[in-house]
């Protein structure tokens, strides 16, 4: 390799890379020796202490970032890496261009799903500076693929941070889910912005919202995912939220497994109009098994059950029965 490498209008030395590697990272943290990639098509390639050129800047890869999907948190997402921006020592996240398909089924509606990397690029230029949304841009690589290079958050999922709130359920119920409650009407909001500019999420999950650490903000993460509609171009996104909703209103998911094993006399209750619509296992009349739930909230997890008669067909919808919904909870 040349001590020089050129990319765009910026030119590096290895020697320069080695700088900035230790300045941000430390001597000791300097690869013997450096790799140094401007097109990321083959993104199995790139490794761990690899140097990336993209958009005229470096950046020291780090580790593969991990999947949360169903539970699975150990499974590597090869196409993301955690990295060093070496030209101001910032965590990024850098998300190289996979293309993946699949089949998505929510009652009888079929979704056709893929991911978009310029889909993702265009809501992160929608985004720039809403405190809802993770943070980003998006560069085109030596080959023109589409790089997305995204503020890091740290924080835990919203998700988890609801599990460690009260004591029991009850004291959770009253005492925390109000702000909780108020928090996901933020993000509903949010994803109103996107369908009101033409977008959607596309994988709208538990997993998919950061609450930040430093600011308590939970916020929307990874919009790479987009899907065909024939009927209702935001249904699949009202679905996920349906699904959120249920996991904060319960404090995680409430099972019928769960109910079984525990002996609950809501589990002789339960019909299977009373699941979830897509998880099967998943109560969604949860009135059933928490009778002191509002009325008003349950009606709202009911449409997104197999017992459903009609659904929400946007956020506006979601958002008037969440409002009168939030009248029947404790005052925070």
């Amino acid at each position: 390799m040349h001590n020089m490498i050129e990319t765009g209008k910026q030119q590096f030395s290895i020697d320069d890379l080695r700088d900035r590697i230790a300045r941000y990272l430390g001597p000791e943290r300097v690869p013997k020796q450096l790799n140094v990639i401007a097109d990321t098509s083959d993104f199995y390639r790139v490794d761990y202490d690899d140097v990336v050129i993209l958009g005229d800047r470096p950046y020291l890869i780090r580790n593969n970032e991990r999947e949360g999907r169903f539970g699975i948190d150990d499974q590597q997402k090869y196409w993301v890496k955690r990295a060093r921006d070496l030209s101001d020592g910032s965590v990024k996240v850098i998300k190289f261009v996979f293309l993946e398909r699949f089949e998505a089924k929510v009652g009888g509606i079929v979704f056709d799903c893929f991911r978009s990397p310029k889909k993702e690029a265009k809501i992160l230029d929608l985004t720039k500076g809403n405190i809802r949304f993770m943070q980003g841009f998006s560069v085109v690589d030596e080959s023109g693929n589409i790089i997305r290079i995204i503020d890091f958050i740290k924080g835990k999922t919203l998700a988890d941070s609801v599990l460690l709130l009260g004591k029991e359920y009850e004291d959770y119920f009253h005492n925390h889910l109000p702000l909780v409650f108020d928090e996901f009407v933020e993000l509903v909001k949010a994803i109103r912005f996107l369908h009101e500019n033409g977008e959607k999420h596309g994988d709208i999950r538990r997993d998919h919202i950061i609450k930040e650490a430093e600011t308590g903000t939970a916020r929307w993460i990874d919009f790479d995912f987009n899907y065909l509609h024939k009927e209702n171009m935001y249904g699949y996104d009202l679905f996920g939220l349906g699904n959120i909703l249920a996991y904060l209103t319960g404090r995680g998911d409430v099972t019928v497994q769960r109910l079984r094993e525990t002996a609950s006399p809501a589990f002789d209750r339960l019909t299977a109009d009373d699941t979830n619509i897509i998880f099967n296992n998943r109560v969604m009349n949860l009135k059933k098994v928490y009778p002191f739930i509002p009325e008003a909230l349950n009606l709202i997890l009911l449409h997104f059950s197999n017992g459903a008669n009609t659904y929400y067909d946007n956020t506006d919808q979601l958002l008037h029965d969440l409002r009168e919904a939030r009248e029947h909870l404790n005052q925070p």
